[in-house]
């Protein structure tokens, strides 16, 4: 064999080995504490079923879903990220409910030029100051659900608030997007404190905002946070004498709470599984595979149609190592699928869809299991979130 035969040899050799190595697509979430029923398993069901859904291949390349519980701590979740991407050939990692979680790995991400989909992320600021070509935002943002929901408690009546606030990077933003609009539409803030995650009692909280004599409560908490503290402030009697507003909540807070204690909550989403037959029809089937059989919520959902796009980006692409490539790929393409309809991905990487104003059912309205919310308003995507001006992101022209 000739040395030009034996070079060939290899390089062919080489080809064929990038070809069976599989794109890789790793879910880093919560999968043991207070967000592990909000996304968890739910969402690694949901990455599967989007890679089945789109054939199980990409730009030639069989696809894999691996997954990793970041136990909600930056430190965790970044070594995560960094073995993912310098040893097990990671090309996505998607979901990420933490947003310091998710702030530390925006940036290892940009660094390895992959790709980070923020699904359960909540930081608006993934699309504002620390915004990156690698990173599309998905599902919401602190930004749209603290404007959308203070927007529609204020006209409600509901002009003084109490809040009672995660004390990290997630909580710290929810607030102060509620707050901004708060102020705007003529309302005030009477008071505050900052609850550690996964606090197993609010009383102290609760009693100093029953204290404050606050028309709202605002819990800018999530996932059991938010189960726990709405069921401790119907047991101290609040919501007999105040508003009892959860910034985040969900479909999955309902059961634990019961139609009875929830019922007349309001609650902004971009997802119910029960808002028409594309969204009914995927949300059976999760049901049916679910570990809890439980219905999806709008972070799972999110997770599904972000990994189709990601995976229709590839192949435009032509594969899914340059991380800055797919994105741009993905940004643009007009975003479409059966649960989110159609959208897009905005120079920043928020992705823009309508979202709406949610209420809980009373028991009497419920027809049945997951039978839990009735859709109010809806809201126009270019309303939902924040306007691309104001986000202070590097990438918007004139910044």
């Amino acid at each position: 064999m000739t040395r030009a035969v034996f070079l060939a040899s290899l390089a062919l050799a080489g080809a064929v080995a990038a070809q069976e190595q599989p794109i890789r697509i790793g879910v880093l979430n919560d999968q043991s504490s207070v967000y592990a029923d909000f996304q968890g398993r739910g969402s690694v069901l949901a990455a599967q079923m989007a890679v089945e859904d789109y054939g199980g291949r990409a730009a030639g390349r069989r696809i894999e879903v691996i997954f990793a519980d970041h136990q909600n701590k930056p430190d965790v979740g970044s070594v995560v990220a960094r073995k993912w991407l310098d040893q097990d050939g990671v090309d996505l990692i998607v979901d990420i409910p933490n947003s310091a979680v998710a702030l530390a790995v925006n940036e290892i991400v940009r660094q390895k030029n992959k790709v980070l989909i923020g699904s359960g992320a909540g930081s608006a600021e993934l699309t504002g100051s620390k915004c990156s070509p690698n990173t599309v935002h998905w599902t919401y943002d602190t930004w749209s659900y603290g404007h959308s929901l203070a927007r529609a408690v204020v006209q409600r009546g509901g002009k003084t608030w109490f809040f009672i606030t995660a004390d990290y990077a997630f909580g710290h933003d929810l607030e102060k997007q509620a707050t901004e609009q708060l102020l705007k539409d003529g309302g005030k803030v009477l008071g505050g404190v900052r609850t550690p995650i996964a606090t197993p009692d609010f009383s102290s909280f609760l009693l100093a905002a029953q204290s404050s004599g606050a028309q709202v409560v605002a819990l800018a908490v999530a996932g059991g946070d938010t189960t726990n503290s709405m069921k401790q402030a119907a047991e101290f009697g609040l919501p007999a004498r105040q508003s009892i507003v959860s910034l985040i909540f969900g479909i999955n807070n309902v059961p634990a709470l019961g139609l009875k204690a929830s019922q007349g909550a309001l609650t902004v989403n971009p997802f119910y599984w029960d808002m028409n037959e594309g969204t009914r029809a995927w949300s059976q089937r999760f049901r049916r595979r679910a570990h809890n059989a439980a219905m999806p919520n709008d972070m799972q959902a999110g997770v599904y149609s972000s990994v189709l796009h990601f995976l229709k980006a590839v192949d435009k692409a032509g594969g899914a190592g340059d991380g800055k490539a797919v994105v741009a790929a993905m940004k643009a393409m007009t975003t479409d699928d059966p649960l989110f309809g159609k959208g897009r991905i905005r120079e920043d990487g928020r992705k823009i869809h309508p979202m709406y104003l949610l209420q809980v059912k009373s028991p009497e309205e419920s027809k049945g299991d997951w039978d839990y919310f009735k859709i109010v308003s809806s809201i126009p995507a270019e309303q939902a979130f924040r306007p691309l001006n104001e986000g202070n992101c590097p990438l918007v022209a004139g910044k």
